[in-house]
């Protein structure tokens, strides 16, 4: 799904395109169908900070055009190679990145920070932590330089897909850990709002017999609903509480229909 030029604005509370300085899209319901799609980016050349964590974007491709972006957090997405960051090095201003928990950050921290520093040497804090000049001169050793953008192939659905692993070495991780890895997540985002934490029998039962794509998706969608539940009043609550037993009954109705 796009992000629109309405949205946009809208958030913003700017009259047009050019006058956005700052964009909070943070678990945005807009991005629950994946993959999330950012090429409103293009439009916004005086952009400054960009909020796009906890969601489902892949291709960083339309903030190349950014020149003004100085800060970035993408936390939390589905950003599948560092490859990407190829259209970040353009970016003359960018000096806070913070990429941490997608899929490119791959098994080994120390190469994956060194990689990302190594191609955005301007930066001053990568992932909330601040850059040294040490780590530096480090990346420049252990650091893997990226000279193209990431291939793609088309898909059936007609978005665009990387084919090239990870920089840093990402692999593909067991169903097992990424089950565990989003169990957790959830779960602590429910500890937060008070929650009972979801038992890992219940979980399992439904996410393993998803497809991986349909596993991510869905996982995003119930911390983006968990995250956003923080802002709701006691009425929005009830609204929430009377469409999930609506939902719920539905369900059920259906279940016993097929039984």
């Amino acid at each position: 799904m796009r992000l629109s030029r309405a949205a946009v604005l809208a958030q913003a509370k700017a009259a047009a395109l050019d006058g956005v300085r700052r964009l909070n899209c943070c678990a945005n319901l807009l991005f629950l169908s994946l993959p999330a799609q950012i090429s409103i980016c293009r439009d916004l050349p005086n952009i400054e900070v960009i909020t796009f964590s906890v969601n489902g974007i892949s291709d960083l491709e339309p903030l190349h055009q950014c020149q003004n972006l100085s800060e970035l957090y993408l936390r939390k997405n589905n950003i599948t190679s560092l490859d990407e960051l190829f259209y970040l090095k353009t970016l003359p201003r960018l000096r806070v990145l913070w990429l941490a928990e997608n899929p490119c950050c791959g098994p080994d921290p120390h190469r994956y920070r060194m990689t990302v520093l190594r191609n955005l040497p301007s930066l001053q804090k990568l992932d909330n932590q601040a850059v040294t000049e040490e780590e530096l001169s480090q990346a420049l050793v252990d650091g893997v330089e990226i000279t193209a953008p990431p291939a793609r192939r088309s898909v059936e659905n007609g978005w665009s897909e990387s084919t090239t692993s990870s920089a840093a070495g990402c692999s593909t991780e067991p169903d097992s850990e990424l089950l565990s890895c989003s169990l957790e997540e959830t779960n602590k985002t429910q500890e937060e709002l008070d929650m009972k934490p979801v038992p890992r029998d219940k979980y399992s039962s439904f996410s393993l017999q998803e497809t991986d794509c349909r596993c991510k998706k869905r996982n995003n969608v119930l911390s983006a609903i968990l995250l956003l539940m923080k802002e709701l009043d006691a009425e929005g609550l009830e609204i929430i509480q009377q469409t999930v037993a609506r939902r719920l009954q539905a369900f059920q109705k259906k279940e016993l229909q097929e039984e």
